[in-house]
């Protein structure tokens, strides 16, 4: 008996729709590429329940014939290539012809198209790959497209799609990616009867400026530096971060021949540009667009169509390097070097007619002297001082190791053991704009000024968390917190330590809050800035428990409260700070473990000369 079948359609296309509609935000991803290869100028998204209920994607493209619409919906069925050879000479976004027919086997699609010479469009309505139904329609140029109820027939793909928001974070991600690299097309983005973007056609910053910089005080697009390079093998053109905007959460982006990319290759010679110029684990922002022969590259390798094989990729990362490098360069972020008096040693010359006095004994030289001199015996004559040089080089005992490792653990260890309140003398100084220097009966003091104020507020941080009380301090022009649909649920579900922290915040639209009241402790500090380091500390800790999160919410507030390097402190500023550290317990660490005060006892001033 025969065993080998072969599958229905509908089967494979369910196989199919697998790997490449794995959620809404992909099926969202298929629709809008297929409108912009149809030359829309205008696309507009409407989704309701983050895209189970509904996906809709309408464009004023050039639409399809009732010949075309139909076929559309067959597997392998497409208008962007005719052979194998096409696959390397690819100008569209889609061409594997399996999205819409993926898209229909697994939700109910329903769909009007017409083209600008035809004077009625076409309507069908497919359920599961089943075609429901063909007829002429009254509808405006272009293609409407309308995915519901997606996943209907699949109940187990249903049930392992995530939340809402997670779900609409992905829509929004694959949102930003398409929006980006098509700043000259507009897009609405429509959830729930709610306008989340409506972004008019401008340039690539502008895009940029209006996606990441909206509620911002400052323009986000002054942060990036333009960066610019053509060859023969690859035309390289975007933007680049500036070191100092530099953060956990940056905005990264590669595009190549106007489609979203990941490439750990090329990011690798992206940072390698930076290297020297970030702090911590902090990373730089980036926008990066790729214009390469598409003859160069394979798009063919994953159902997902980001990841992209170069076939010169190993030319191409030194001119991304060299061309972030020139960038940063030009805006004096990489320290240029004089190589015309870089090194140059400024040598005093004595000439006869000089009137300057020369010591008689200044160029005295032995004339016989022959360090290669042979003696009777037949060696070579030696320096008095060369010789038993191996004396100089004894191992130490192991007696005098444990006497050093001692000491150093008396000193690492004992210092900070005991109360130094009583051993303070004279005035405490600034030094280079970050450490206060207070002279001790011990000897000298160092304490990094920002860490140090930052770990007394954090106590006051605490018992604002622990008491749910924070004092507001209300702002006489309110701010905008712009923190982007992403983030939305994740300030929602952590609003009472906000609260409770000090900060007054009022939802305005989707993503975005109306800060009407800060705490005390922030000062003179940026509160928008303050609010987004809280948020990311938030983020980074993950299902932490409660008071584990606390802490770290707590220490996140006070570092972006506390008063910043640079500062000048004045006397009684440094003495208060000084005074209120020594009565703490612990006041050397920092409760991520960094170091806030260091004493140099006289034993190891002494040692230094």
């Amino acid at each position: 008996m025969d065993i080998v079948r072969l599958l229905p359609d509908s089967v494979a296309n369910q196989i199919a729709a697998g790997e490449v509609i794995q959620r809404p935000a992909s099926c969202l991803k298929e629709l809008v590429e297929n409108s912009l290869d149809a030359g829309a100028t205008y696309v507009q998204i409407i989704v309701r329940d983050a895209g189970r209920t509904l996906l809709q994607v309408a464009d004023d493209g050039q639409g399809m014939s009732e010949t075309d619409a139909r076929m559309a919906f067959e597997r392998h069925a497409t208008s962007k290539i005719a052979q194998a050879s096409d696959l390397f000479a690819l100008h569209t976004m889609g061409f594997r012809g399996e999205a819409l027919a993926s898209i229909c086997a697994v939700a109910n699609v329903e769909v009007q198209t017409r083209r600008e010479e035809d004077e009625l469009g076409t309507l069908i309505e497919i359920s599961g790959s089943q075609v429901l139904r063909q007829e002429p329609v009254q509808c405006a140029k272009g293609t409407n497209m309308r995915v519901k109820n997606l996943f209907f027939n699949v109940p187990a793909r249903r049930r392992f799609l995530k939340t809402d928001q997670t779900e609409m974070r992905n829509i929004m991600q694959e949102f930003f990616r398409i929006v980006l690299v098509n700043p000259q097309v507009r897009f609405t983005l429509i959830h729930n009867d709610e306008t989340l973007w409506n972004l008019k056609a401008g340039t690539d910053k502008q895009r940029i400026e209006t996606v990441f910089g909206r509620g911002s005080r400052n323009p986000y697009s002054r942060q990036l530096i333009d960066i610019q390079s053509e060859s023969e093998l690859v035309t390289i053109h975007g933007f680049v971060g500036l070191p100092e905007a530099a953060n956990k959460n940056p905005q990264q982006y590669f595009f190549v021949n106007k489609r979203f990319m990941r490439h750990p290759y090329f990011h690798k010679a992206v940072m390698t540009a930076y290297q020297g110029l970030l702090h911590g684990d902090s990373s730089p922002s980036y926008f990066i667009y790729f214009d390469i022969n598409p003859e160069a590259i394979d798009v063919n390798i994953h159902p997902t169509k980001t990841e992209i094989k170069f076939a010169d990729e190993q030319l191409i990362f030194p001119i991304l390097l060299a061309t972030v490098r020139e960038a940063l360069g030009k805006f004096n972020i990489v320290p240029s070097i004089d190589f015309d008096t870089a090194g140059k040693i400024e040598m005093p010359v004595f000439r006869p007619d000089s009137n300057i006095p020369v010591p008689s004994d200044f160029l005295k030289r032995d004339t016989s002297y022959n360090p290669f001199r042979s003696t009777h015996s037949g060696d070579v004559q030696r320096n008095p001082i060369d010789r038993n040089w191996q004396t100089l080089y004894t191992p130490l005992e192991e007696q005098q190791i444990q006497q050093l490792t001692s000491a150093k653990k008396t000193t690492a260890e004992t210092l900070f053991e005991q109360d130094y309140t009583d051993t303070l003398q004279g005035i405490p100084y600034q030094l280079a704009g970050k450490y206060i220097v207070q002279p001790t009966t011990q000897g000298l003091l160092l304490i990094d000024q920002h860490r140090a104020h930052a770990l007394l507020l954090y106590d006051q941080c605490r018992k604002r968390l622990n008491e749910h009380n924070g004092e507001v301090q209300q702002l006489l022009f309110p701010e905008i917190w712009d923190v982007g649909i992403e983030d939305e649920p994740l300030v929602e579900a952590n609003k009472t330590y906000f609260h409770d922290l000090g900060f007054d915040l009022s939802p305005i639209t989707r993503g975005s809050y109306n800060v009407t009241g800060v705490p005390v402790l922030v000062g003179n500090q940026n509160e928008l800035l303050v609010l987004q380091q809280i948020l990311d500390s938030i983020r980074e800790t993950g299902p932490a428990a409660g008071d584990e999160r606390e802490r770290h919410i707590a220490w996140a507030m006070a570092k972006s409260a506390a008063m910043p390097y640079g500062r000048p402190l004045t006397e009684d500023e440094m003495t208060n700070i000084v005074a209120k550290l020594m009565q703490k317990r612990n006041f050397r660490l920092t409760p991520s473990g960094k170091t806030i005060a260091v004493l140099l006892n006289s034993e190891m001033i002494n040692n230094l000369f």
